[in-house]
């Protein structure tokens, strides 16, 4: 009886197995196995490189920019995602009116896809364009926004926290929602008013899904690609050059797929210390 479950559960899980081991599982081997080699045109045909790909790239001052640039990229949008997401997810946990529609409004973003999220915004940072409308009605002077090195990232950062925020702020709404009632009365008996019931009560009761979102939420900024390919394709001066978007520059417009691989298997690996790092410090929290 127990073998027959056995391979009723297997049956089932069969074809989610397949889909990672082809989808995930291969391509993860075959871009560490690529990353060894390179294209001899003496040869014609792929030679062992050994390690020649990761020193160059190492040895690349465009590639150091890009390594820069993303972590930079990550240490700001990072804790602002998370801080609005769970501020927004506290606020539309009280029951007052209009929270639901507010709701609703924040999550809309969630249901466009980066690509259009991008097209959408590079119309608000035209010269022309709202962003500067509005500034103008404030009295203040037009941006160059994506056009600016000290200006691209913040505004890189601003399209992707209205992407992302509303999707995080679903997670820690679940888990705010489950908080037991009576420790907010509690709480609230007890004269704490609202800030402290937030820092004292809902945040530390909330820190699983809070830790989950801290961790997907840097993976998924580690990968962006859409916004950077749509909007500045690295510039200007590489100073929104993300380690994705050099991937691709590498492997398709440069036709240097062995290195592209090589840079692959450095920003996974970049991602693991990161997240092994977070993990580290959230356990020690705890």
């Amino acid at each position: 009886m127990r073998q027959r479950q056995g391979l009723i559960a297997l049956a089932f899980l069969a074809p989610a197995l397949v889909c990672l081991a082809v989808l995930r599982i291969v391509p993860a081997i075959s871009a560490v196995v690529e990353s060894f080699y390179s294209e001899s045109l003496l040869r014609g045909g792929r030679v062992f490189a050994g390690l020649s790909n990761y020193t160059d790239l190492l040895g690349s001052k465009d590639f150091r920019q890009s390594v820069g640039v993303t972590l930079l990229f990550t240490v700001l949008v990072n804790p602002i995602q998370v801080v609005v997401a769970f501020l927004l997810a506290v606020l539309f946990t009280q029951k007052a009116a209009g929270s639901k529609l507010w709701r609703t409004l924040v999550i809309l973003p969630i249901a466009t896809p980066p690509a259009v999220s991008a097209v959408i915004w590079s119309v608000i940072y035209r010269p022309d364009g709202l962003g500067n409308g509005v500034l103008e009605r404030l009295g203040l002077p037009a941006q160059p926004f994506l056009t600016s090195s000290s200006q691209v990232l913040p505004s890189l950062i601003v399209l992707l926290s209205w992407i992302g925020v509303g999707y995080w702020m679903l997670f820690l709404i679940a888990g705010i929602q489950e908080v037991p009632v009576e420790v907010r009365e509690a709480a609230l008996l007890d004269g704490a008013g609202p800030w402290r019931r937030m820092v004292s009560v809902t945040l530390p009761l909330v820190r699983r899904p809070l830790a989950f979102v801290l961790v997907a939420d840097t993976v998924s900024n580690l990968l962006v690609f859409a916004p950077v390919q749509i909007l500045t394709k690295g510039g200007p001066n590489g100073n929104s050059n993300l380690l994705m978007y050099d991937v691709y520059n590498r492997a398709y417009a440069l036709g240097d797929i062995h290195v592209a691989q090589a840079e692959v298997v450095i920003l996974v690996a970049l991602t693991l210390v990161i997240v092994a790092g977070q993990f580290r410090l959230l356990r020690g929290d705890q």
